[in-house]
């Protein structure tokens, strides 16, 4: 469990990092720190992430991806959804994320 003074300083990092401000590497190792043990700061740092790379989302596809935090940490993708099937991209998936 973050302390308050823990779960703002957090929440203010991720602030910066998803409108693409400067963040220290000092920020970046307590921030990981925490997303190593908790998976909700984790969620969160991936989706902080997910927003400074793609501000405008206006593909149903991608919206459904981003609403169910799918999105890759990889900045690089492979996933386009203008081009790309979501369930041929699925299908191409560790066999422990496909359905069986």
């Amino acid at each position: 469990m973050l302390s308050t003074t823990n779960r703002v300083r957090i929440q203010e990092i991720f602030t910066r990092i998803a409108r693409g401000n400067e963040v220290t590497l000092e920020e970046r190792i307590y921030i990981n720190k925490y997303a190593s043990r908790n998976q909700n700061v984790s969620a969160c740092l991936r989706k902080a992430s997910h927003l400074q790379r793609k501000t405008n989302i206006s593909n149903p596809k991608a919206e459904l991806i981003n609403g169910l935090n799918l999105f890759s940490v990889d900045p690089h993708s492979t996933f386009n959804p203008d081009q790309d099937d979501l369930g041929e991209w699925f299908s191409r998936a560790h066999s422990w994320i496909r359905r069986s």
